[in-house]
Order: structure tokens, then C-alpha cells, then sequence
């Protein structure tokens, strides 16, 4: 089972069709697509809550639909937070796959929040080296590093591209906030279209 944001859709969409287990993998998510998601994708709905937390709500929707599937395996993306809801769950592997950066998340944001995590999970990915690097700012216990975590590069099926019509285009894409680098690229991509006009940006 694999609880995931829009931000992470298409490498989990793509892992589950070309996993050899993806008849017994199941997608958990709040979506509100006309089509559906995958096969076996599994939408929770969300009344949004001034007085309830709303991740709570969430994974106990999540509970109370994966009890009929018993999973062997709970992964979860991006969302830290989640695992301390994460309770009476027994005889099961629970996974927690970071896309970003660790540091700006709610429940990974402090060494007491991220040693909670490492006690608590089977096992933490990380995209990148930098982002497991992040992890374990404040945590000097490399023994932790090697058992529990890895770093697993996120890829997606391959696309095809016709070079003859590529454009002088730079693109960002993400979500216009400090944690997707948007106040970088802001930065930067100032000074690259001044030096060079015939380029733009998106």
C-alpha cells in the first residue's frame, strides 16, 4: 500500500505498472481525477476540518480501508507526520520514501521528530544523498544511516523526444515555494535570460 501526494503521482503510478507485484500493490490517495489513477488506486475522501487534524483524519480512512486488504507492507511518501498516527499496526513493514528535503517537513524538522522516525519505521529512502545527508543533521550515529536507510533515485518511463523541435525554454517545475527552489531559480534565471535574449522561460 502507498499513500502519495500529486507531487510524487507519476513515479508511483510508474514503479506500481512495471513492478512485478503490481497486481497485489495498492494506492492510496485524496484525488479528484476524472479518470482513474490506476487499477487498483483507492480514493479517500477528505472533509476538510478546522478543529480535527486533517492528517489524522486521513490515516484513519487509510486504516480502516487497507484492514480489508492486510497488507505486508505500508509505504509512505512525503509525509512524516503520518507515522505517528500510525498505530496498533502489527506484523506489518512500514517504508517512508522522502522526495524532499527532510528539514522542511512537518515530523522530520527536528532531531527529536527524525530519531522518533528511526525507531519507528523499517526503513526510510531518500531521493538523493543529499536529502538522507539532511536527515541526519544533529544525528551522529552511522550505524542508524547504514541500517535503516538508502537512497533510491526516482525515475519514470521513458518519454519520446523530438530534438528537431526543441525550443530555447528553461522550465521550473514544482510548487513556487522555498522548498522546491523556486526562490533560487527566481534568482538565477534573471541573470541567465539577460545574457542570453533569445532564451525564455517558464
Amino acid at each position: 500500500n502507498i499513500t502519495a501526494s500529486l507531487v510524487q503521482e507519476a513515479v508511483v503510478r510508474d514503479t506500481i505498472k512495471n513492478s512485478k507485484h503490481s497486481k497485489f500493490s495498492y494506492v492510496f490517495g485524496n484525488m479528484t481525477y476524472k479518470k482513474p489513477f490506476l487499477k487498483n488506486y483507492i480514493n479517500i475522501e477528505l472533509t476538510r476540518s478546522l478543529i480535527k487534524s486533517n492528517s489524522k483524519n486521513y490515516i484513519n480512512k487509510f486504516l480502516k480501508k487497507e484492514k480489508k486488504i492486510n497488507s505486508d507492507i505500508i509505504e509512505i511518501h512525503n509525509r512524516p507526520n503520518y507515522i505517528q498516527y500510525l498505530k496498533n499496526i502489527e506484523n506489518k513493514k512500514i517504508i517512508l520514501y522522502f522526495h524532499n528535503d527532510p528539514l522542511t517537513m512537518n515530523g522530520s524538522k527536528s532531531v527529536k521528530d527524525r530519531i522518533f522516525l528511526l525507531n519507528r519505521i523499517d526503513k526510510i529512502l531518500f531521493n538523493s544523498k543529499w536529502s538522507q545527508t539532511r536527515f541526519f543533521i544533529g544525528i551522529e550515529n552511522k550505524k542508524l544511516l547504514e541500517q535503516k536507510t538508502s537512497v533510491c533515485f526516482q525515475s519514470t518511463n521513458k518519454v519520446k523526444v523530438d530534438f528537431k523541435k526543441k525550443q530555447n525554454i528553461i522550465s521550473f517545475i514544482g510548487k513556487l515555494n522555498k522548498a522546491k527552489g523556486y526562490d533560487i531559480f527566481g534568482n538565477t534565471i534573471i541573470k541567465i535570460l539577460n545574457k542570453y535574449p533569445k532564451w525564455k522561460a517558464l
